[in-house]
C-alpha cells in the first residue's frame, strides 16, 4: 500500500501488529520504510505511553543524580567498587540514585545507594539480549523506546 495523502487506512486488525509486537519485529516493521498514518499513529501512543509510564514512576522519587555506566563491567573489577562508594556517597548526600537498572556500573550505583540506606532507581529498557534489570532497585521503569529512557535518566 502506497503511503502518500490519499492513502487507505489498513485495517485495524493488520496495523495493531505493530502496538503489541516485540521489539525485535517493531525495528523491523520500522524500517521497512514509509508506513500509513495509521501505524505512525500507534507508534505515536507506544512513545507517549512510555513517557506517562516513567513519569508516572519517578515523580515522586525526590531529586536524583544519574550514573550512566556499563552493563558489561564485572564486580571484581575496580571501577565496579568505584562506582558502588560513589552510589553510597550520592546517597548519603540526601540524593536518589538513578540508573539504567542493569548490571554492571549501574548495579553497582544503585547497590552502594541501597547498601547505605538511600533510595536507588532505574530506567530498564526492553532488549532481546538484556539482562533483567538488579536487584538493588527501590524503582524501575522499563521503557520500549531507547530515547524515551535517555530522556527520562537526564
Amino acid at each position: 500500500m502506497q503511503n502518500n495523502d490519499d492513502s487507505v487506512i489498513e485495517p485495524l486488525a493488520a496495523a495493531s501488529s505493530t502496538l503489541t509486537a516485540p521489539s525485535a519485529r517493531a525495528d523491523e516493521i520500522f524500517l521497512e520504510g514509509p508506513r500509513s498514518r495509521f501505524d505512525d499513529f500507534i507508534t505515536l501512543l507506544r512513545v507517549m505511553r512510555d513517557f506517562l509510564r516513567g513519569f508516572r514512576t519517578l515523580h515522586f522519587v525526590g531529586p536524583c543524580v544519574t550514573v550512566f555506566g556499563s552493563s558489561r563491567t564485572k564486580r571484581d573489577d575496580p571501577h565496579y567498587e568505584l562506582a558502588r562508594k560513589m552510589g553510597a556517597a550520592i546517597a548519603r548526600l540526601g540524593f536518589t540514585v538513578m540508573t539504567g537498572g542493569g548490571p554492571g556500573i549501574m548495579e553497582a550505583a544503585n547497590r552502594g545507594a541501597k547498601e547505605v540506606g538511600g533510595r536507588s532507581v532505574g530506567c530498564d529498557i526492553e532488549l532481546a539480549s538484556e539482562q533483567a534489570a538488579n536487584a538493588y532497585l527501590d524503582r524501575c521503569v522499563r521503557m520500549h523506546y531507547f530515547f524515551v529512557r535517555k530522556a527520562l535518566l537526564s
